[in-house]
């Protein structure tokens, strides 16, 4: 299938590895120019070269905290110096750190705010003029299937991943006119380093093996297996390709059947 996503211009956060990465890789093997960002310069550039050596695709790498305002803001600009435009923004952050709520304080709960709620909007309204005068684009919100079933441990995840699926809903009704679709897409157990550290926290309060601790992340996924990142990437791919072009506002989780809810 052509997806129509030869030199679309596309910047995807927290991808110098994991999700992001796979994003990117996915992206680019499509044809898209990418800019990819991540706190780590040593393995932006890596990941940049493994990309651009496997899809002979131009990949922009760009320093980036998105919690700051200040590095999102130039992250965009340097994106549009640099290609002239963007049509495709994909909202990506680590996840806040695990906890109950007896083990969490005020800090805590606004760093979530700040990395997973404020860093999607501070993006998309760095963005979305741009998206505008190019005619439209798309935006796709990396959030959790915790947003549909909330995950025991995982409070700040839990509170701030869900305020993103309110403000998407929204986004995506008055981004309509513009040509402009907004989607959400929902990892489950898919193997990452944040699913690697989640295994550990787990095997270290239950008292048990990490091996253990995997073994008991797959206990209730129909497929009875984690997820591989690529798995994960492709339907962000498609949303962000031409043929995705009647889909906006939703919300889909990619968990090998883990989520029991109906919506």
């Amino acid at each position: 299938m052509e997806l129509g996503l030869t030199n679309k211009i596309a910047v995807v956060g927290a991808s110098s590895k994991g999700l992001g990465k796979a994003i990117a890789l996915g992206l680019a093997y499509e044809g898209a120019k990418v800019t990819i960002c991540a706190r780590d310069n040593q393995v932006l550039e890596q990941t940049a070269d493994e990309i651009q050596e496997k899809t002979e695709t131009e990949v922009l790498t760009i320093p980036t905290d998105v919690s700051q305002l200040d590095q999102v803001e130039v992250l965009i600009s340097k994106t549009i110096s640099h290609f002239g435009g963007i049509d495709i923004l994909v909202n990506n952050a680590g996840g806040p750190r695990a906890g109950r709520f007896d083990d969490l304080s005020a800090e805590d709960y606004q760093d979530a705010v700040d990395l997973n709620l404020m860093s999607t909007i501070n993006l998309c309204r760095a963005v979305v003029p741009w998206m505008r005068k190019r005619g439209g684009g798309r935006i796709i919100n990396l959030t959790s299937v915790s947003v549909k079933q909330p995950v025991d441990g995982l409070m700040l995840s839990n509170m701030a991943r869900t305020g993103v699926i309110g403000f998407a809903k929204t986004l995506a009704t008055e981004l309509a006119p513009d040509k402009i679709l907004v989607n959400n897409v929902c990892p489950g157990i898919i193997f990452t380093d944040r699913i690697k550290q989640l295994a550990s926290v787990r095997a270290e309060e239950s008292g048990i093996t990490y091996d253990q601790a995997l073994e008991n992340m797959t206990a209730n996924i129909p497929l009875g297996r984690i997820g591989d990142p690529e798995e994960f990437a492709n339907l962000v791919v498609f949303l962000a390709s031409e043929k995705s072009s009647y889909i906006t506002g939703t919300t889909i989780q990619v968990d090998g059947g883990m989520v029991r809810s109906l919506l």
